[in-house]
């Protein structure tokens, strides 16, 4: 496995080192001057974040007023250097009480080291977890006066967490009332022709949970995919049920969820943690259910006026609804004045972004509402240039539907007998970047 650090350092703006610890003895301590020089005094800071000099490479991030930067001379695990920087930084906050810049890192330079030493050994990262970290590294951290009051929470077992799996959870909760919430929340991507036909279209989706169960429970989730309902039907011996099912791709866990349960029975198993988490991520590229179809006819008739209509359709069912529906559709810069009518919302002339700005609040499924335009242009003496239609774009959300087709088929919480237990389950397909041409 390759390293993420032989060394780390903490500059401030003007290039001084606040504090560093070399992790390893393949980089010498003035690795810094090259940083200094070639990179800082050069102004390629924000180029790319990461550089080669001589033999060894620098990865660095600013924060605040802060440069992390981190040298390896070998063959280094560029991601695992980047999210460490990124966990210890989050873990140093809340020692801080939120503020992570110059004046906390003077403040607490004894605290800082102590927490190098934990949290990377011979430049391999290990334990970042703030709670964890809080049981034997008891120091308080010199707080800014603007930062929030720590928490008196519960001390947990520390030697359960430190060696445990489960060091995301602290043993002890206990709620009046066991409830868990599951959010499927997708965005949709989608570029259409001005023909109709799909150029580019995938939808990327994340389950957000947000759980308040007493004690240590285990939940499994099932979800419609492909791959879980197949390996679902040959553990049970019979063949799986008609349905759709969905293909996803690029699958991201939270590090609760057992991997080994799900490489074998592709189920996601897990002890989930206290509160609000995001449990995986996925992307989808085949089968997407575009949420709306956006037909649009733009005219230019002679040099001075442009007719514009614009039918949407909703593709959904009929009992369900979109919310903050925005359609924009450009015009050119030299419009003058507009007339609109629409058959639901609103519809102005946007001229801070040049675009006929089409809002409807709650659009309701199988609808087409239109909207008409008449575009007057400034008529002016010089040679028209022809003008380059940007696409339609549209901002939707549409509650319970997602357009992957994605469905929870179960939730199952398991404690102990007699827990009983209420899941919440909510979808909602946004818009991410939604563009029609026209």
């Amino acid at each position: 496995m390759p390293v993420a650090a032989s060394a780390i350092y903490f500059l401030n703006l003007r290039g001084d080192v606040l504090i560093n610890r070399l992790y390893r003895d393949d980089v010498g301590g003035n690795m810094v001057d090259a940083f200094r020089m070639h990179i800082m005094q050069t102004k390629e800071l924000g180029t790319c974040p990461v550089r080669q000099i001589g033999g060894c490479s620098f990865f660095y991030m600013r924060i605040s007023n802060v440069y992390v930067v981190i040298v390896v001379s070998s063959n280094a695990n560029v991601a695992c250097a980047f999210k460490f920087v990124v966990e210890a930084v989050s873990m140093f906050k809340s020692y801080f009480g939120g503020a992570f810049d110059e004046d906390a890192i003077r403040n607490n330079f004894v605290l800082i080291y102590e927490l190098l030493d934990e949290i990377m050994d011979f430049g391999y990262p290990q334990n970042l977890s703030p709670e964890i970290l809080k049981l034997y590294i008891t120091q308080e951290g010199v707080r800014s006066p603007f930062s929030s009051k720590a928490s008196d929470k519960p001390i947990p077992n520390a030697t359960l967490q430190v060696t445990g799996a489960v060091g995301w959870r602290r043993e002890g909760l206990v709620y009046k009332k066991n409830e868990v919430f599951l959010d499927i929340v997708e965005s949709v991507n989608l570029l259409m022709s001005s023909k109709g036909s799909v150029l580019r279209c995938d939808v990327t989706g994340k389950i957000l949970m947000k759980c308040f169960l007493s004690g240590m429970p285990d939940l499994k989730l099932g979800l419609n995919d492909k791959i879980g309902l197949e390996k679902e039907s040959q553990m049970k011996s019979r063949p799986a049920k008609s349905g759709k099912t969905i293909e996803l791709d690029d699958v991201t866990f939270h590090q609760c969820v057992n991997l080994t349960r799900f490489n074998s029975e592709k189920t996601v198993s897990f002890v989930p943690p206290d509160g609000e988490f995001e449990l995986m991520k996925y992307r989808i590229t085949e089968g997407v259910n575009l949420p709306f179809r956006v037909l649009p006819t733009i005219k230019e008739l002679g040099r001075t006026r442009m007719e514009v209509n614009v039918k949407v359709k909703s593709v959904f069912g009929a009992k369900m609804f979109a919310l903050g529906v925005v359609v924009k559709i450009p015009v050119p810069k030299q419009t003058a004045k507009t007339s609109f009518q629409v058959t639901s919302g609103r519809a102005k002339y946007n001229a801070a972004i040049d675009c006929l700005v089409w809002k409807i609040r709650k659009f309701p499924g199988q609808t087409e509402p239109t909207l008409s335009a008449e575009v007057e242009l400034i008529s002016t003496m010089a040679e028209k240039k022809s003008w380059t239609k940007p696409p339609i774009q549209m901002e939707f959300q549409v509650p319970m539907f997602t357009a992957s087709g994605l469905r929870v088929r179960f939730l199952k919480v398991w404690e102990k007998r007699g827990y009983n237990t209420v899941e919440w389950v909510r979808y909602i397909t946004k818009a991410g970047s939604y563009e029609i041409r026209s």
